[in-house]
């Protein structure tokens, strides 16, 4: 092979690469997975299963104090997804990227959210569906039984709205 045709195929290879990257936006889970069976400790002390959670659609909100895309969306979960499904069957939790509970309880006051929150020491939870280091701002949408059924990453409104549609489908349901 020459080295014109080798390096045609190291450029298509790392493009092909790169490509399967963007694409993913650092998940290790996709759409169709059933979701394990997590515990979290809310900042109010109560400890939470993903498990006692079927029956219920699930959005985790993986979130930070020092993510300003975080707090760039927070308010629209609030507003738009939180108030008006918080008494259905229905739950919101931020999750924060590794931070102390005095911080996390500060952040969730700050930003004046009433959705529930919960510490994830050492990114433990983020890590089950994402490469730790490929960012938070990142939404996981769980159907009454338990299966991914919509990802988000970064705030993107289209995303966003599309993400509103999937919670207001299942809940209908």
């Amino acid at each position: 092979m020459t080295r014109f045709a080798l390096g045609l195929l190291f450029i298509f290879i790392a493009q092909v690469n790169f490509a399967q990257l963007a694409s993913d936006s650092g998940y290790i889970v996709k759409i169709g997975d059933q979701v394990p069976d997590i515990s979290m400790q809310l900042i109010s002390g109560e400890t939470i299963s993903l498990d006692e959670l079927k029956g219920k659609v699930v959005v985790l909100q993986f979130t930070a104090s020092w993510c300003s895309v975080c707090r760039k969306e927070m308010p629209h979960l609030e507003k738009e997804i939180w108030l008006p499904n918080k008494d259905k069957d229905f739950i919101l939790i931020g999750v924060d990227y590794d931070e102390p509970l005095e911080k996390v309880a500060a952040f969730k006051e700050q930003m004046k959210t009433t959705y529930p929150m919960a510490l994830d020491p050492g990114a433990e939870i983020f890590a089950r569906f994402a490469h730790k280091k490929s960012g938070v701002t990142r939404n996981v949408v769980i159907d009454k039984e338990g299966k991914i059924v919509y990802l988000t990453r970064l705030f993107d409104m289209d995303e966003f709205n599309g993400m509103k549609e999937k919670i207001n489908e299942l809940l209908t349901q």
